[in-house]
């Protein structure tokens, strides 16, 4: 087997992400080979024998993927300094340590990618490699079209011009609209930095699709295994 580095070993096996792996390793508590290991270190998983907290680590790890409906209300991280509730914990019976591939804020709901699969993680939140994220954005009042058209069209934010946008309309009411948005790249919190910008009141904002991965019916707070197409369609 190839050799690989410490963190990156860790972050496959489900431990920690490549940056707390580079943290802990800094402290001096990972060791490889009965001695404390330091950042750079490689290994070769198939001889050398790897310790976290006292604790061996190594042999071979299912892959996990899976898809939860993030309710409104949680932070996309593993834990929070603020004390605010954690995506995390909604995943704490997976049976492995899974890691969020990519994020949805906290006022936002719906499809969030779990993984311990790193090169995959790493590769899907890779510009090179942005699958198309679709969302149903419920915004207050009806929209005039010439909005709607705006939101379709490069827009600079924040001195960054965007990607146009796919948009549709869903549903038109006096009381409010409903609108797809489809986004081909990953800019932080963009769709409600391109309603603001043209005065839309967003009430919600849910996100149903990563490339081919639907989120269906799955229930809000729930998560289920992606099917093996899913998965496959993520790796393309």
């Amino acid at each position: 087997m190839e050799e690989m580095r410490l963190q990156k070993f860790l972050s496959e096996q489900g431990i920690l992400s490549r940056r707390a792996a580079e943290e802990e390793i800094k402290k001096g508590k990972v060791k490889v080979n009965g001695a404390p290991a330091e950042l750079g270190t490689k290994i070769d998983p198939a001889t050398d024998v790897v310790e976290y907290k006292g604790k061996r680590i190594g042999g071979a790890v299912r892959k996990v993927y899976l898809m939860l409906n993030k309710p409104v209300g949680y932070v996309t991280t593993m834990s929070d300094e603020k004390g605010r509730p954690c995506v995390a914990e909604l995943v704490e019976n997976v049976g492995t340590r899974v890691y969020p591939i990519g994020r949805l804020d906290l006022e936002s709901e719906g499809l969030l990618l779990f993984t311990n699969d790193g090169e995959l993680a790493n590769r899907l939140m890779h510009p090179k490699y942005h699958k198309p994220k679709v969302y149903h954005v419920k915004i207050r009042g009806e929209v005039e079209a010439e909005k709607i058209a705006a939101l379709g069209k490069p827009m600079n934010i924040d001195g960054y011009v965007t990607k146009p946008a796919g948009i549709s309309v869903v549903t038109r009411k006096p009381e409010f609209t409903v609108l797809a948005m489809e986004l081909f790249e990953g800019r932080n919190r963009q769709i409600r930095k391109m309603c603001e910008q043209l005065s839309l009141h967003i009430i919600t904002l849910k996100r149903i699709s990563i490339g081919e991965v639907k989120l269906g019916n799955l229930a809000i707070g729930e998560w289920r295994h992606l099917t093996r197409a899913q998965v496959e369609s993520l790796k393309k």
